[in-house]
């Protein structure tokens, strides 16, 4: 295949990768446009919100929680031990509101996934109900509770989750990951509900009744795979029989100070686990929808002026699709210098997602893990000490 036709075909699917993402627009925005709902009862809540670190403004974004528009809840902060930068901001918050906030330290070790084994601690610690998993770098509306409560009210509904709105950038690093998480993640995760039929669940904000996470045997059947939340969704639908509901309520995720390289690291992570989960050859259909990447390589085989002016229009289309999504999401949106920056942004992803054809170990939490079929974890090194154990059982003695 000559140069001038492999060009011809990048530009090609950088086309059809700019439809599929206007579709994913075109979803999210439909899917915010759904009135409010509002519940009849407010049924006593728990929310677990794992902490490892002090994150981004971590004090704030407590506070937030502290006068939620719900008569009957409380917050669990989970610690695995005193040693962690976390434990004073949590303690201090209990101080502060002692009739809402609590601080659970974690029991055990169970699984290879560090926040489930914190999941675990904090359901047991749990006093009503309804069990909303947050994360501690999340911030929600007064009535988030209420929408959850709403949706719950449905005996069909299994899972509530939301889509997120990254913000509070003030790094390069953190705007290329709030870019992302606000335009390319959360469309797609809404899309693939609405359009795809498919359920997505954001860990970042998941609501379930107590009895449902039992049935599915409680978190320790995902104590040992990095999508917890994605496979929690799939055994709603497997094991109960319910529903997945996707809210129509953004939550925010707090995001300020990210390096670049630590923006490559999280979405490698995540690539990998997408890898694991729908298989090579789906994984490798999903960088279509990276339009950008496609239209740099046409421009490169090309090199001429006509190229380079499709890729600059490329661009610029992909950097107002993705400025829509934003202002469906959080508020004002992004500025249109820091949307200039969303072809930066794709192409960084576009070597995350590269990576992630060929890596299968993650830095997560402070440890090092190994992600096999199905999200599933284990400690680098177990397979080898299987096989030695294998070859001589004598040295387990």
């Amino acid at each position: 295949m000559s140069a001038s036709t492999m060009s011809l075909v990048s530009f090609a699917l950088a086309g059809l990768g700019l439809l599929l993402v206007g579709l994913q627009v075109w979803a999210l925005r439909s899917h915010l446009a759904r009135p409010a709902r509002t519940a009849g009862s407010l049924e006593g809540i728990s929310i677990l919100k794992p902490l490892c670190g002090v994150d981004d403004d971590l004090q704030r974004n407590l506070e937030l929680f502290a006068d939620l528009d719900h008569s009957r809840y409380e917050v669990l902060l989970g610690i695995k031990d005193r040693s962690d930068a976390a434990w004073a901001v949590a303690a201090a918050a209990a101080a502060r509101w002692p009739g809402r906030f609590r601080v659970v330290l974690q029991q055990g070790e169970p699984g290879t996934n560090p926040k489930v084994n914190q999941l675990i601690t904090l359901a047991r610690a749990a006093r009503h109900d309804i069990l909303v998993v947050s994360d501690s770098n999340v911030r929600v509306p007064r009535e988030y509770l209420r929408d959850i409560a709403a949706h719950l009210e449905s005996p069909e509904v299994g899972l509530v989750t939301h889509p997120i709105a990254g913000v509070g950038e003030r790094s390069l690093g953190s705007l290329l990951d709030n870019l992302h998480i606000t335009a390319t993640m959360s469309p797609g995760t809404v899309a693939a509900k609405r359009i795809g039929g498919k359920d997505i669940v954001v860990g970042k904000s998941m609501a379930m009744r107590r009895r449902d996470v039992e049935t599915m045997g409680g978190f320790e059947s995902v104590k040992d795979v990095l999508a917890e939340d994605f496979v929690l969704g799939v055994k709603v639908s497997k094991d109960l029989g319910k529903r997945v509901v996707m809210a129509g309520l953004p939550v925010e995720n707090v995001n300020q100070g990210r390096t670049v390289g630590e923006f490559l690291a999280r979405y490698t992570r995540w690539c990998v686990m997408q890898r694991k989960i729908v298989g090579p050859v789906v994984y490798g259909a999903q960088g279509v929808l990276n339009p950008v990447a496609f239209a740099l390589a046409g421009a490169a085989l090309a090199r001429d002026a006509a190229a380079f002016a499709l890729l600059a229009a490329v661009c610029a289309a992909k950097a107002a699709l993705d400025g829509a999504s934003a202002r469906a999401l959080r508020g004002g949106g992004f500025a249109w210098p820091m949307l200039a920056l969303v072809p930066v942004k794709d192409l960084f992803f576009a070597f995350a997602w590269a990576r992630g054809f060929v890596q299968d170990t993650v830095e997560w939490r402070g440890n090092r893990l190994r992600v096999l079929e199905g999200s599933r974890l284990e400690r680098p090194g177990r397979e080898a000490e299987a096989s030695a154990l294998a070859a001589d059982p004598g040295a387990a003695l």
